[in-house]
C-alpha cells in the first residue's frame, strides 16, 4: 500500500468518524432539547428516542413533539439530522469507493509494467533483427553518431 493511499484513506477514515461524532452531538442536543422543550417527554431516552427517529424522518408516532416550540425544533433537528446523516453515508460510501480505486490504480500499473516489459522484448528483437541484416560499419556508425 503506498503511502498517498494509506494518507488518503485515513483522512476518508478520519472523515467518517468526525461525521459520527457531528451525528451523536446532534443527536444528544435534539434529545436533551426534546426533554426540555416538550411537558410529554418525561424522560432523556424518550428525549433521545424523539431525535434520533426525527433526524431520520422515520418518524415511527410512538413519540412526537406537542408544543410548538417542540415542532419548530423539530424542523432544525430534521434539517440537522438529514445533512449529518448524509455526511456518514457520504463518508462510508467513500470507504469503498477509495479501496476500489485502489485497487483499480494497482491494476493498471500492473498492466502497464507488463506491456513495458513487452515493448522493452519487441524492440529488443527489433534491434537484433537489424543488426543482422545491415550490420554496422565504422564510417556507419560515425554519421550515425553525427560525427564526420
Amino acid at each position: 500500500m503506498s503511502y498517498t493511499h494509506k494518507k488518503r484513506l485515513h483522512l476518508v477514515r478520519k472523515g467518517l468518524l468526525y461525521s459520527l461524532g457531528l451525528a451523536l452531538v446532534i443527536l444528544l442536543f435534539g434529545g436533551v432539547g426534546f426533554w426540555l422543550i416538550d411537558p410529554r417527554i418525561q424522560t432523556l431516552s424518550d428525549g433521545l428516542w424523539l431525535a434520533f427517529t426525527t433526524a431520520a424522518t422515520v418518524g415511527y408516532g410512538d413519540l412526537i413533539p406537542h408544543t410548538p416550540l417542540s415542532r419548530v425544533f423539530s424542523v432544525m433537528v430534521v434539517l440537522l439530522g438529514l445533512a449529518v446523516l448524509s455526511l456518514v453515508t457520504a463518508s462510508l460510501s467513500a470507504i469503498f469507493v477509495e479501496q476500489e480505486v485502489h485497487e483499480e490504480e494497482a491494476a493498471i500499473k500492473h498492466n502497464m509494467a507488463l506491456e513495458m516489459h513487452q515493448l522493452r522484448q519487441e524492440v529488443r528483437a527489433l534491434r537484433e533483427q537489424v543488426a543482422r541484416l545491415v550490420p554496422p560499419s565504422s564510417t556507419d556508425k560515425r554519421d550515425l553518431d553525427g560525427h564526420q
